[in-house]
């Protein structure tokens, strides 16, 4: 009878042959339920597995635990799980002497669940060109960097750390020097000084590059010159009041004759705001792939600098004594408004915010961005994406429009996509372990429980000994 009961075994065993070896992983996140930011859905009991800095399968818990074993899990039933968010506007900034507090900044970003980028140009480029490349590799804890390197501007700027540029000559010498040198990743043009010829030239130099592009709008020009000319972005949502003005062209040419001041034309396009005139414009951007960041927490901060005390904001212990410094520069400018000036502020702010629901419906596409880094006074990098995100949400946008700014725009604007922006096989292993929906409350974002970033996982405690650490940094 034992005979044939392992006779019968074994047969039973050469059937089902011999158990499925498991593959490795490095991480497992277990049981929580996914965000698919892009669908707008959250679908309960997915597990993940991650090798290397790239998720290799997402499943129910029990097939990945019967396809995979990992050195390490992260238990995250009852939570969510989300890509890491990206910042779409900071800058690096303030000067050689403070290349180390910009420094110390990477792991607070990550601390905040911010996995990515993205340096819109300031006057350090080739220290943050060498932590992009620091990152990538692993050797740098930060988020992953995308930089425009040094913006064009024109002659003598008040922005430090500029390409000057006059000519076409000059403008092809540049992005020459950008693309093949520092290899960016695309190009920053704003309108201190660079003459409306040279602006829109070298839009279209860089387009013909296949270089894509963020700028501020010169006041001389329209919306629509600036997007014809091939802008790929967009930086600052106020500029987007100029294309829902009446009077948009005849105030440009009066702003570029020397007839009226910026802040006169300023006031003159918010008073001749017509809100279906900027639907079809902004519906016309959105066919020509014209993208915008509206760093609206960074205007609502200045535009109320008259009334709001700053001082006691607990996020300034994480920033340095010279970044902190260069903040008195937007303060001083404020505190010197005329009340009619600040008047102007508050109602041009009040606007701005009531783009946002306009800008959706358009299908013109967002960008999640702070603005945040050196000058800006109390837009605290990490921090201030997640302000960002609740001002959209209060301005009429649902949280998941919000975090769909956050967490698809920006691969898709930078051609990454096939990369990031969502949890799946192939995908970066960056991702967020939250505590609350954040498709039910943007506030959700802030409630994280650990972060995986390239692979490598983070949770709460570590996590604030990054903050930590920064404060201390920031205290010295």
């Amino acid at each position: 009878m034992k005979t044939l009961l392992a006779f019968a075994a074994a047969l039973a065993g050469f059937i089902a042959g011999p158990a499925a070896a498991k593959e490795a992983a490095d991480l497992i996140v277990r049981d929580a339920t996914l965000i698919d930011v892009a669908g707008g859905q959250a679908v309960p009991h997915r597990s993940i597995a991650v090798k290397g800095d790239t998720i290799v399968a997402v499943g129910a818990p029990g097939e990945i635990d019967r396809s995979y074993a990992a050195a390490r899990s992260i238990d995250a039933h009852g939570r969510f799980v989300m890509p890491g968010l990206w910042d779409m506007h900071v800058h690096f900034g303030g000067g050689p002497e403070l290349i180390g507090e910009n420094k110390a900044l990477l792991p607070v970003y990550v601390a905040y669940g911010i996995t990515a980028v993205r340096d819109c140009a300031a006057d350090i480029s080739d220290a943050v060109l060498l932590w992009r490349d620091q990152v990538a590799k692993g050797a740098l804890l930060g988020p992953t960097i995308f930089t425009s390197g040094p913006k064009l501007e024109g002659y003598k700027p008040i922005w430090k750390g500029t390409i000057e540029v006059g000519t076409p000559a000059e403008v092809d010498a540049a992005l020459d020097r950008l693309q093949n040198e520092m290899r960016v990743d695309f190009v920053k043009i704003t309108d201190n000084t660079l003459k409306p010829d040279i602006f829109l030239y070298a839009l279209k130099a860089a387009k013909a590059r296949g270089l894509k592009t963020s700028a501020h709008i010169p006041y001389a020009l329209t919306i629509w010159q600036a997007a014809d000319a091939g802008l790929g972005s967009i930086e600052h949502l106020d500029y987007l009041i100029k294309a829902g003005s009446r009077d948009e062209a005849a105030i440009s040419a009066d702003y570029a004759a020397g007839r009226i001041s910026y802040g006169d034309a300023s006031a003159k396009l918010v008073e001749g705001f017509d809100p279906a005139r900027a639907k079809a414009a902004y519906r016309r951007f959105a066919a020509q792939g014209l993208y915008v960041t509206p760093t609206l927490n960074m205007t609502r901060i200045l535009a109320y600098l008259d009334r709001d005390d700053h001082s006691h904001d607990e996020a300034l212990a994480l920033i340095g004594p010279g970044l902190r410094k260069t903040y008195e520069w937007r303060v001083e400018r404020a505190a010197k408004a005329t009340p009619e000036e600040v008047a102007r502020r508050h109602a041009k702010y009040e606007l701005t915010a009531s783009l946002m629901p306009l800008v959706e419906e358009a299908g013109l596409q967002i960008l999640a961005g702070t603005d945040a880094g050196y000058l800006n006074s109390f837009n605290y990098p990490g921090q201030g994406l997640h302000d960002e995100l609740a001002r959209y949400v209060e301005a009429g946008l649902t949280p998941a429009q919000a975090l769909r700014s956050a967490v698809v725009t920006g691969p898709a604007f930078l051609g990454q996509s096939a990369r990031y922006g969502a949890l799946a096989p192939g995908k970066a292993a960056d991702i967020l372990v939250l505590d609350a929906n954040p498709l039910s409350d943007i506030a959700a974002t802030r409630a994280i429980r650990a972060v995986v970033v390239k692979g490598r996982a983070y949770d709460r405690t570590a996590l604030d000994t990054l903050l930590a650490d920064a404060r201390s940094a920031a205290s010295r």
